[in-house]
């Protein structure tokens, strides 16, 4: 980026302009579409295939997210595409993403399909991990300070995705529809140097918008300070949030029991007790009896990485269609099939589903989104990718909790 366009864009990302054109990928492809003009291999057409192969250890499965934007940066591209329904969840050597056509018409867009299929994959799997162990407990997504300005109403879009109740991002409204949510950071409370000052007019000015939950572990023990903003606000109080670092942490079960206590015995059971700070898998399963929900910021943020390859499983040289693979990956084009709830089949493309366990066919998972570069398949909303996760949610396990 030179000076110019540090100017006009003062932070590293790729424009839409420059995704759609194709010029958001890696040298080497735009090599490679270089080298099939000069070899006369324009009418080359492929079979790609998305999967994964590994899984993040302990992962037994993987929520597919991002297909609305891959869908969307290969719209007007002379191919053809086949995906999943996104918010699919999905196993190892599964077929979940296909794109077909002139190799040289489609090679430069490898690159921007797979970042957005493994970044909302990460974010949305973690999520649904993390929400799963939660049960009936809140799940809000806080991570957006781990992660670059550019891809927040992205990383939104995949944690709710995924299951979150809630994501905190002021753009969220704006991009995605939905309202963001959170209440108060330290470092409102540092400005005012009164915890109740700062709760005082937090409530004040946003009761009627917002739930009021109270950060209460700034400057006094968090016993004390839920006490503290249980009798400053009464009814107006919703809930406190539990924020303490690590480093003062102690037993975090043992606190939030104290703080339980307390509130219960000067007739706060109304109060509600959030946690936060340094939230995983292993702190949800400890707490989820006890608070009333997480919320989750850089566990989500830096999940272990869905890792979505693309290869070329068949091609054809003008004389039919070849399976083909490179060493390690199976060649032949493969469609994917379902058995109710939750239980995926693999078929080679052309062979006949085998009959689920009740001896009905199986519902055929990959199908056509883009035709010759015109998406032909009415994409879903995002509430409705939600509902679809929560509800395959209920039929599988987390299993090795991370």
């Amino acid at each position: 980026m030179g000076a110019e366009d540090l100017e006009n864009n003062p932070v590293y990302m790729s424009s839409p302009d420059d995704i759609k054109k194709g010029a958001s990928t890696d040298i080497y492809f735009a090599r490679t579409k270089r080298i099939l003009k000069e070899a006369g291999l324009e009418d080359l057409k492929v079979r790609m295939e998305a999967h994964v192969y590994t899984m993040p250890r302990g992962y037994e499965w993987a929520v597919l997210a991002g297909v609305e934007e891959a869908l969307k940066i290969l719209e007007g591209v002379p191919v053809d595409v086949y995906s999943v329904p996104e918010g699919t969840i999905f196993g190892r050597k599964e077929p979940i993403f296909v794109i077909e056509g002139r190799y040289i018409d489609f090679v430069e867009y490898e690159t921007p399909v797979l970042g957005v299929l493994r970044f909302a994959s990460s974010i949305a799997t973690k999520t649904a991990r993390i929400k799963k162990l939660a049960g009936d407990k809140a799940v809000l997504y806080f991570g957006l300070r781990a992660l670059h300005p550019a891809v927040y109403p992205a990383a939104d879009r995949a944690a709710y995705i995924g299951g979150a109740d809630g994501v905190s991002g002021v753009l969220s409204e704006k991009y995605l529809g939905v309202k963001p949510k959170g209440t108060m950071p330290h470092a409102l409370i540092l400005a005012f140097g009164d915890q109740k000052a700062a709760w005082y007019w937090f409530a004040k000015l946003y009761k009627d918008e917002t739930p009021v939950i109270a950060l209460v572990d700034t400057f006094y023990d968090e016993r004390v300070e839920s006490l503290m903003a249980a009798e400053l606000l009464g009814k107006d109080l919703s809930g406190v949030r539990l924020d303490t670092p690590s480093s003062r942490r102690g037993k975090m079960r043992e606190i939030v029991e104290e703080v339980r206590w307390t509130l219960d015995l000067h007739g706060y059971k109304h109060v509600k007790i959030y946690v936060s700070g340094g939230i995983g898998e292993k702190q949800v399963v400890e707490l989820r009896d006890i608070v009333d929900g997480f919320g989750v910021g850089t566990t989500i943020s830096m999940a272990p990485s869905i890792d979505i390859s693309m290869d070329i499983v068949a091609v054809d040289r003008g004389k039919g269609w070849e399976p083909v693979s490179k060493r390690g990956k199976l060649p032949g084009a493969k469609t994917l099939y379902r058995c109710p709830p939750v239980k995926n089949l693999t078929v080679l493309l052309g062979n006949e589903s085998p009959l689920c366990e009740d001896g009905k066919k199986p519902e055929e998972l990959l199908v056509k989104y883009i035709e010759n570069g015109r998406i032909v398949k009415p994409l879903p909303d995002l509430e409705e990718i939600r509902t679809y996760v929560l509800e395959q949610l209920r039929h599988v396990e987390v299993g090795e909790i991370i």
